[in-house]
């Protein structure tokens, strides 16, 4: 006679396996099975010190598991079938971004015991297995082939495998690929373990000195055409504090469009290096930031180098009000002018249209006919370094 089944999981908020009560399903044979995944039931028992939990959630050994976990089709009558495919796991293993001492030590365990691990770059991230001294088969996994690797990765899991995703620096999914492989390894059934650990986008945001929520990861920044005007509207008239990624050489324009678009006033910090020996935080205006990567050996540009990553303050209510107006007068005008109106014709017709001064609207116009970017202010020593 058989007693009730249960099924393995991860209690909410706990870092221990748990297993659930749930009622016996028809056409499901006993035996040794440790748990199977069913549907219903209610109530938490916690697992056997022997399995996971006695590891802080984390199984110590790399091969696959034996029957332990069952993926669960429907069945008639609303009852549910233990399938014959296994249940694998998927490890998303944050890295270092300069330090290697700052990998965890659960981190090291995993990238020791799996048998695969899922690298953007395989030979950066064989550097940071031999330091932690382990030999997992390694693969690569970038944006130009993860739709063809993922088969071949979820027939690892489909084995009862486990398998870790790394990305060069930080946490993977985090401007990297994976997402595709993370969304049908959840849609096959398989368990998806996020594994926390270094950020730039926390480490620069913390070390900002701007508020901190809410905030928003916008990624790397569009480096032309519509994509990056978008971005420089959505960055002048954010509530929030924006995080972004720029090269070094493309950091000097950035800060001159987000003048160009926010305002030379906003505050703003640059992180560079983040937890490497050359690590350094810039913070002040928008304006203070142009004149000092406006310095340097080369005219006109401070030389600049290593990894960046960019914290813009949210905009005042105010501010981003009369940016929003403004964005909608630029538009409109622009507009105008492409329909061939001349200058004091679309002027007149702006005035009309938004309800504003017609000297006003002629300053909007006259900026599309002949812009003048010239956004310096006195110099300030109040910038911030460190």
């Amino acid at each position: 006679m058989h007693g009730p089944a249960v099924s393995e999981g991860v209690e909410p908020g706990g870092s221990a396996e748990w297993l659930r009560r749930t009622p016996p399903a028809v056409g499901l044979a006993g035996g040794s099975t440790v748990s199977r995944r069913l549907a219903g039931g209610s109530g938490w028992l916690r697992a056997p010190e022997s399995r996971a939990g006695r590891a802080g959630g984390d199984r110590a050994i790399g091969r696959p598991r034996a029957d332990h976990s069952r993926r669960i089709e429907p069945g008639p009558g609303g009852m549910s079938y233990a399938a014959e495919t296994e249940v694998g796991t998927l490890y998303l293993v944050s890295t270092p971004i300069g330090n290697l001492g700052d990998t965890s030590e659960r981190a090291g365990r995993i990238l020791g015991s799996v048998e695969v691990v899922l690298a953007e770059d395989t030979r950066h991230s064989s550097r940071l297995l031999q330091h932690l001294g382990v030999s997992p088969r390694l693969l690569s996994l970038h944006q130009h082939n993860e739709e063809t690797r993922i088969p071949q990765v979820l027939e690892l899991l489909e084995g009862g495998g486990e398998v870790a995703l790394v990305s060069d620096a930080g946490t993977p999914l985090v401007s990297d690929p994976g997402e595709r492989l993370v969304r049908r390894a959840i849609e096959g059934g398989h368990r998806v373990v996020p594994v926390p650990g270094p950020s730039a986008v926390l480490a620069a945001l913390v070390g900002s000195g701007l508020p901190t929520s809410p905030f928003v990861f916008l990624g790397f920044v569009p480096r032309k055409g519509k994509d990056r005007t978008e971005f420089l509207e959505r960055v002048a008239t954010a509530v929030e504090t924006v995080v972004v990624f720029e090269s070094p050489e493309r950091l000097r324009a950035l800060i001159d469009d987000l003048i160009e678009y926010s305002g030379a006033e906003r505050r703003a910090a640059v992180a560079r290096e983040l937890t490497k020996v050359h690590e350094e935080f810039r913070r002040g205006t928008l304006g203070q930031l142009s004149r000092y990567y406006g310095e340097g050996e080369s005219p006109g540009e401070r030389t600049v180098r290593g990894e960046i990553t960019v914290v813009v303050a949210p905009a005042d209510d105010s501010v981003a009000r009369e940016r929003v107006d403004l964005l909608a007068g630029d538009a409109l005008a622009r507009a105008l002018l492409e329909e061939g109106l001349s200058p004091s014709r679309a002027a007149r017709e702006l005035a009309r249209r938004l309800g504003i001064a017609r000297n006003r609207a002629y300053d909007l116009v006259q900026h599309l006919v002949a812009p003048d970017r010239d956004t310096s202010t006195p110099s300030d020593p109040g910038l911030d370094g460190t």
